[in-house]
């Protein structure tokens, strides 16, 4: 990380921090409107995860959801153990490994009463209603089920993905008893998504990226704000908020305090970052994907354990954020790509970049990359980011990333 960068970075922190309190630089409930603050959780009485309201639909969900990009197929005794553990709300796509769908259908088929417990999510990544009708088909063969809870557009960039038509698809497939409620997931420009989406009367949920590193930003406050007032239910994706690419030379320090502070209280890191996403009530749940035994005991443990960040633990989280930010891709495309005469998705690739480094997918990144038209993977190779990584926020290296990523993945 840049020197001038790193001290910036710190002085930011700690101007913030001296002008606001350092408690308050975890999530709050609003910026400028305050809707009622409901309890951080329902504890239940048989020591399963907690659960809390999804927005207005009228039910209650736990705080921790299982994210199904795995093969779960093969991964039978843990969606069983996690029904046990009261993680019963599962989450899939159509898009995710080929074992997903067809591994909690092939649950269902073997326990069909438990299709009752479980808040079912599944995604679509077409836009249009026929490809949207035929993908919800689709998966509602593969998971052996009548109907979904909730009914993702997977992954928009723009709320113009979704229009009239989405709307009036949304309200037959709800009065047909097929999805019950419906929404959109985002990894980029999230907050200019949520902004609108509050507008729309017609969205029941949302998932979007939100973690230690974005929460506290105003503009991702305000947007939470819009969507709880609108009661929308909010789940929270990739909030370990894995970097992108690593340097450590700028962080040992803050990354080293971090983990002694914690493991003081008998919490791992990754524990850490979920109970900081937790401490806002207005999260309805978090995606995670625990794809073994461990990590999913491991964040149970994190959801049922009622003691919350302390301001010290507070301000090590956002200090080791602000050393790092160079690292991480906060997925605000609009304001890089609007630099590129070429059409380069720069945060999606830096997504890509960021499930095989922080979470040992190289496989699935390659993959994702070359699904990535031709011609867009020619102009990366070429295009000039010089102007995209000066309007870039954190200043993070994109022409060497973007030149790594056709290197590495094509």
């Amino acid at each position: 990380m840049d020197k001038n960068l790193k001290n910036f970075s710190r002085r930011h922190f700690l101007k913030t921090a001296g002008a606001v309190g350092v408690g308050a630089m975890l999530p709050s409930p609003a910026v400028a409107r305050t809707p009622a603050v409901p309890p951080l959780a329902r504890q239940t009485a048989d020591g399963q995860v907690p659960t809390r309201p999804f927005g207005k639909s009228g039910r209650q969900v736990p705080i921790l959801s299982l994210g199904g990009m795995f093969d779960i197929a093969a991964n039978q005794v843990m969606l069983r153990q996690a029904v046990q553990w009261g993680v019963t709300y599962w989450d899939t796509a159509s898009s995710y490994h080929a074992g997903s769908e067809s591994g909690m259908g092939r649950y269902f088929s073997r326990d069909p009463e438990a299709r009752e417990k479980i808040f079912l999510v599944t995604k679509s990544r077409a836009r249009d209603p026929e490809g949207i009708e035929q993908q919800l088909e689709s998966s509602l063969a593969r998971l052996n089920t009548r109907y979904v809870d909730l009914y993702f557009i997977h992954g928009i960039r723009n709320i113009n993905e979704l229009n009239d038509a989405t709307r009036q698809w949304a309200e037959k497939a709800k009065a047909a008893g097929r999805i019950r409620l419906f929404g959109f997931s985002t990894h980029n420009n999230m907050e200019t998504c949520m902004m609108a989406a509050a507008k729309m009367d017609w969205i029941d949920g949302i998932m979007m990226t939100y973690n230690f590193r974005n929460m506290q930003t105003p503009q991702m406050q305000e947007a939470v704000t819009a969507c709880t007032e609108a009661g929308i239910g909010l789940t929270a994706m990739k909030t370990q908020a894995g970097p992108s690419w690593y340097d450590w030379s700028g962080s040992r320090t803050e990354t080293e305090a971090l983990s002694e502070q914690l493991r003081r209280k008998g919490w791992t890191d990754g524990q850490a970052k979920l109970k900081a996403v937790w401490q806002n009530p207005h999260v309805a749940s978090i995606c995670s994907q625990m794809d073994t035994m461990r990590l999913l005991k491991e964040n149970v443990d994190a959801a049922r354990d009622t003691a919350v960040l302390s301001s010290e633990e507070a301000h090590l989280l956002q200090r080791y954020a602000c050393i790092t930010a160079d690292q991480y891709c906060t997925g605000c495309g609009q304001i890089c790509e609007a630099t590129l005469t070429a059409r380069v998705p720069i945060s999606d690739v830096m997504r890509y970049h960021m499930y095989c480094q922080s979470y040992g997918k190289p496989e699935w990144a390659r993959e994702q990359f070359n699904a990535l038209p031709v011609e867009t993977r020619q102009q990366m190779a070429r295009a000039d980011f010089g102007a995209a990584e000066r309007r870039c926020p954190h200043h993070l290296p994109i022409g060497r990333l973007m030149r790594q990523a056709v290197a590495d993945f094509g």
